[in-house]
């Protein structure tokens, strides 16, 4: 199916291939996400950090199975917001993509207050928002010029993580197996009985969900996506969360029996001190380098593509204003959503400059709530709509991913929930204004 088909001109270059969108998909979840915030995650874990990351990986497995089968059947840019419109209705369209702006729009500035946060600490003197100016000006850059660029890039950066992170085992179980730690790998990261509570777990989980988001940006390449193939996005959704979950739960679980015994001297340097027990000051060093620049740059510059593919896709379909939607006439690119984004995301990463773990939240509640909705839209489209009877793809796991992201998002923070809520009343306003004041009405006959 062609995007014209959807009554949309094909206005983005399709120059996209499976595996540029697997290492896409890859690079926005970043290989090494838990360096990041690996302390937060074992503080809500009590330490059993690789079972957070399992069912972590579990319930966003459900979730890369809805956009799987919606992105054979609507095959364009737009992500949960245009599955939700296409799949249920105009309304729920809008309050799906409205509350992936709030993931997405949060994400580019949590990339750059990581990165910003790393690098403090090897340049004390240097002031963090001279880093943010810094990775906002390189990611916006990249982007502009095109997502053939972007591809090129991301490649590179995903051969040096992969690369850091085979060093970090290596030297990690090394260190295990001649006496630091627990002495050897043991089962207490995935299970302790004694500590186990459903509720503190899940609130672990709703941290280090934050390490899966980006392989529901994929989808929203999907106009620029090479051949005729409907089943390319979907593919590659699956195959670079199954990817990426796999690299989490060896790392966090080396990590957690390394750091038996070790008291951290702060949540956001938690990781660098077990590198530094793994390998001493050069690891800790190289892993710390490591984060910065791959949030910084690798993941920033992912994360304002999607962002940008989002508010493109509203825009033409006039949810948002409609300068969003114009198109750069040589590079291909979104350029006005893309300028927009940096201008916010810079206000963003200032204001939450010292408040990593806020913004974590606030970022995984739009998402996971986006990510209900499309569960909800599998169910709708193909259920009711088509009245399929295959009820274990289109009925039974959208319910059970549905179901698993609705407690964690239970488990979440009063804090996080008033923000949720707040951001879903101004959606409310936006929508009535949109309605009943300038008369939007965008019918789409599916």
């Amino acid at each position: 199916m062609s995007t014209e088909s959807f009554g949309y001109k094909q206005e983005l270059k399709r120059t996209l291939g499976f595996v540029d969108l697997v290492i896409y998909g890859v690079i926005f979840m970043i290989p090494i996400a838990p360096f990041a915030i690996y302390g937060y995650v074992a503080d809500a874990a009590g330490r059993m950090v690789a079972l957070a990351y399992v069912i972590g990986m579990v319930a966003m497995l459900f979730t890369a199975l809805s956009y799987k089968v919606l992105s054979e059947d609507f095959p364009i840019a737009g992500s949960a917001y245009a599955y939700a419109q296409r799949g249920i209705g105009e309304t729920a369209g809008f309050f799906t993509g409205w509350m992936l702006i709030l993931d997405y729009l949060l994400i580019p500035a949590l990339t750059y207050v990581v990165a910003a946060s790393a690098l403090s600490s090897l340049f004390p003197l240097l002031p963090k928002w001279l880093w943010i100016v810094a990775f906002l000006l390189i990611g916006t850059v990249t982007n502009y010029v095109g997502v053939q660029v972007t591809a090129a890039a991301n490649r590179l950066f995903l051969i040096a993580q992969i690369l850091v992170l085979i060093i970090f085992c290596v030297c990690g179980l090394y260190s295990l197996y001649h006496g630091e730690g627990a002495g050897r790998l043991t089962l207490n990261p995935l299970f302790q009985p004694a500590s186990f509570k459903p509720i503190m777990i899940f609130s672990a989980v709703s941290v280090c969900a934050l390490s899966f988001l980006g392989f529901d940006g994929i989808s929203m390449l999907a106009e620029e996506v090479r051949g005729n193939s409907t089943k390319t996005v979907g593919n590659a959704t699956v195959v670079s969360l199954l990817c990426v979950g796999v690299l989490f739960v060896l790392q966090t679980w080396i990590a957690a029996d390394l750091a038996a015994g070790l008291k951290f001297k702060s949540l956001d340097t938690a990781f660098y001190e077990i590198a530094e027990v793994a390998g001493g000051k050069p690891l800790s060093l190289l892993t710390a380098w490591s984060t910065a620049l791959t949030f910084g740059v690798s993941c920033s510059i992912a994360s304002q593509t999607a962002i940008a593919r989002l508010l493109y896709s509203m825009a033409r379909d006039r949810k948002l204003p409609l300068v969003l939607a114009r198109v750069h006439s040589a590079f291909k690119t979104p350029h006005v959503s893309l300028v927009s984004v940096s201008i916010v995301s810079l206000g963003l990463s200032l204001g939450f400059l010292d408040h990593l773990d806020t913004l974590t939240n606030f970022v995984n509640f739009g998402a996971l709530s986006g990510f209900m909705m499309l569960h909800v839209a599998v169910i709708s489209h193909y259920i009711f709509r088509k009245r399929s009877r295959s009820f274990l793809k289109h009925l039974l796991s959208p319910a059970i991913g549905f179901v698993i992201l609705a407690y964690v998002l239970y488990s979440m923070g009063m804090a996080t929930w008033e923000l949720g809520v707040a951001w879903c009343g101004f959606g409310i306003v936006y929508y009535f204004i949109l309605k009943k004041i300038f008369h939007r009405n965008m019918v789409l006959d599916v």
